[in-house]
């Protein structure tokens, strides 16, 4: 997505897999944030940051919560919390950080795609603002990469109609 040439060598470190980069020039960088920001400079895309100081705020605030809340929850019930916060979120908004794609969007549909895959067609209904977010995300040029494509209906099954 980014563009970038080969050479780095990525890996991760200790028991939650921290994400590590060895750089050609320098010491390595640990952090999925510190990592992913690293990478958007060195590929002159700084709008993936943000422009304005207020965004660049909004994307860093979105790239925490991805790490401590994404990442870090694991029961189904930190699942539905992270669903319920981002459909909230993103009701009245195209992307995370408003109106422009970031890596925000990117690191957060990368997030979620494995939670993504395993909901209901009923659960999808559910949080339509993250289900319509995330099949943007998915279809933006260049992200999805390896991943599958998550499938939405487009047309309900059910209707309230008797």
């Amino acid at each position: 997505l980014l563009g970038l040439p080969g050479g780095n060598k990525y890996g991760v470190q200790g028991e939650r897999k921290v994400p590590v980069l060895q750089t050609n020039n320098g010491p390595g960088l640990t952090g999925l944030m510190t990592i992913a920001a690293h990478l958007v400079r060195q590929a002159r895309k700084e709008q993936l940051l943000g422009s304005s100081a207020e965004e660049k705020a909004v994307v860093q605030q979105w790239l925490e919560y991805r790490v401590t809340r994404v990442n870090g929850g694991s029961s189904r019930e930190d699942t539905r919390t992270v669903l319920k916060d981002l459909n909230m979120h993103l009701e009245d908004k195209v992307y995370l950080a408003g109106n422009i794609f970031t890596l925000a969007d990117i690191l957060m549909y990368y997030g979620l795609h494995h939670i993504m895959v395993d909901l209901t067609v009923q659960e999808k209904e559910k949080y339509l603002n993250v289900s319509r977010w995330f099949n943007h995300i998915q279809h933006y040029p260049g992200v999805r990469q390896h991943l599958s494509d998550v499938i939405f209906i487009k047309n309900r099954l059910y209707t309230n109609a008797h």
